[in-house]
């Protein structure tokens, strides 16, 4: 197809509601590494990754090898069957995740099923009902999922509440409560017992958080938030949950898992995107207890698919024989450094937050007021498309840039980029005094 003929199918053939950053939409052909091509043949350097899932590189030689020496070997014969690569990836995992008890492992298709499974495991281990989620989180498409996500934007059609609530999360740039950290005592965290205490019946199934929310605009809590809510949480029976989709598989740097920096053990964990390199993949990682409270038969179709088992597998040996999780905080605090100059540069960068290769930069017409520059950032977005580099949007007010490279970029990418979004912003500011 021509890249006409791709943008008629698209229009005519798909929901509406699948949407676009650009203006036009960009039609991708090609991709190898950090680079991905246009129909036109136009290079771009990806800084978006898939959305934070091309974790060791576009088309990876070895993930790709692996994974046609398995499709060339066994395809798919769901879980009713036992395979090598299903389990050789489980016990992987249960090697790697935090503390010594996330052992079992339950393999579906996405970040949305995952967390589905997740509470299902919460309720059932509990015998109790209520979630705790956070406002401004992101957990997935689902009916459930939705009603966990903290977003207007995403919560889509006739939703119910379903015995989920809402706290605050620790946004510190925007603090709910109009304090400053650390004199704040972290009083979005404490307030998680006034809202189990007001609205729930007291008792509750489990709470449910993304380390750094990555849709929210990677809001990145601080130190001593996630060791006060797990005490919460536990002492009112229910169970943490770590929403490890985006933050998994060394992306914050030096640990497997987000929620490790915060020194926390979760009861549960769930994952996708990085994993599987782009081969669609999702897990859910429990205790023994928690996982054996889910009672009776149960299976997914394609969850623990032998290709994407064996790319899961693949992309974590890639990982770790090529020290990634070292250079993805290496890297990343290369980058936080290049991202800072530009924010003393530029006016428009009111905050630049993240963790390892898991960057964002919030744009404001103004750092006193801090009002959300959502046309701006539509604008940059133009901007940094024609000066060949890929980045996210995200936030609330959609005025976020989220950067999430593979995690085997180096120095001379991020120069590359950073470079490349000094000229998108320069460009920005003159079109706006014009």
């Amino acid at each position: 197809m021509k890249k006409h003929d791709v943008l008629l199918a698209h229009r005519e053939f798909l929901f509406p509601a699948v949407f676009h950053y650009y203006r036009e939409p960009l039609v991708l052909a090609r991709a190898k590494d950090q680079y991905v091509w246009d129909a036109d043949g136009n290079q771009y350097l990806d800084f978006l990754g898939g959305i934070v899932t091309i974790s060791v590189g576009h088309c990876n030689e070895e993930v790709n090898r692996r994974v046609r020496e398995q499709m060339d070997t066994l395809g798919h014969v769901s879980t009713v069957f036992a395979t090598e690569p299903q389990a050789a990836l489980a016990a992987r995992i249960a090697a790697i995740t935090p503390g010594e008890r996330l052992t079992k492992s339950f393999f579906t298709n996405s970040g949305t099923e995952a967390n589905e499974t997740a509470i299902l495991a919460a309720r059932c281990y509990t015998g109790a009902s209520e979630i705790v989620a956070l406002r401004y989180s992101y957990h997935g498409r689902s009916a459930l999922a939705m009603t966990l996500t903290g977003q207007s934007n995403w919560r889509l059609g006739p939703v119910s509440q379903c015995g989920i609530v809402h706290a605050h999360n620790a946004y510190c740039y925007r603090c709910p409560f109009g304090l400053t950290y650390p004199d704040c005592g972290v009083r979005c965290a404490r307030d998680i017992e006034e809202v189990i205490r007001t609205t729930t019946t007291g008792r509750i199934a489990g709470f449910i958080a993304e380390p750094i929310q990555g849709v929210a605009g990677f809001v990145t809590p601080p130190k001593e938030y996630f060791g006060i809510v797990a005490d919460i949480v536990r002492r009112y029976g229910g169970v943490f949950i770590s929403d490890e989709v985006q933050t998994a598989w060394g992306r914050t740097g030096h640990r497997w898992f987000g929620i490790e920096h915060w020194g926390v053990t979760p009861d549960i964990i769930t994952s996708a995107k990085g994993l599987g390199n782009g081969f669609p993949i999702g897990v859910t990682v429990a205790t023994p207890e928690v996982a054996a409270s889910i009672q009776g038969a149960t299976i997914s179709t394609f969850g623990g698919n032998p290709l994407a088992t064996t790319a899961g597998k693949a992309a974590l040996d890639f990982i770790d024989e090529n020290n990634l999780r070292v250079n993805a905080a290496e890297t990343g605090a290369y980058l936080r450094e290049r991202l800072l100059e530009l924010q003393e540069k530029h006016a428009i960068i009111g905050d630049v937050r993240g963790m390892g290769l898991l960057q964002a930069l919030e744009l404001v017409e103004d750092r006193g007021t801090k009002t959300p520059a959502v046309a701006a950032t539509a604008a940059l977005m133009e901007a940094a498309r024609e000066n060949r580099i890929l980045l996210g949007k995200g936030g609330l007010h959609g005025n976020v840039l989220r950067l999430s490279p593979p995690l085997n970029i180096g120095k001379r990418d991020v120069d590359d980029f950073t470079r490349a979004l000094d000229l998108s912003l320069a460009r920005c500011a003159q079109a706006a005094m014009m």
